[in-house]
């Protein structure tokens, strides 16, 4: 892959900071209530969240574009789970990627345009094969 470009952030932990190399990222991270944190913070599942949603959003708006789809009210949202591992003891991740279509992309062709866009998406590729991604059409 040659890069046209290339984020840069340091963290610090879940109970710290996540700040970007411009600095436009500035955030405090903590652990969610859900595993024992105050939730005081943003944690890295919501970032993630954020970053697949973002990019399989615009992922989605360049398949319809090359298929001549109008996807101007749609919107995707990915919910993005932490779990233990049974494989390792360890934890591990899974998303559900929920698209919210008009009418007209009810059905097969959500659903199409969603597997389209899963084989597009940068966020997709580095998932696939690593952790569970399920796709819904709302």
């Amino acid at each position: 892959m040659d890069a046209i470009y290339t984020a840069v952030a340091t963290a610090n932990g879940r109970e710290g900071r996540a700040v970007s190399s411009d600095g436009l990222l500035d955030l405090p991270l903590a652990h969610p209530v859900a595993l024992g944190g105050n939730g005081q913070g943003t944690n890295p599942e919501q970032l993630f969240a954020a970053g697949y949603a973002a990019c399989f959003a615009s992922a989605m708006g360049v398949v319809a574009r090359q298929e001549k789809i109008d996807i101007s009210e749609a919107s995707v949202t990915a919910e993005v789970s932490i779990g233990k591992d049974a494989a390792d003891g360890g934890f591990g991740l899974a998303v559900v990627m929920r698209a919210e279509f008009p009418d007209h992309l009810q059905g097969e062709a959500g659903r199409a345009l969603l597997e389209k866009t899963h084989g597009f998406c940068p966020y997709s590729k580095a998932t696939r094969g690593n952790i569970k991604v399920d796709l819904v059409v709302e």
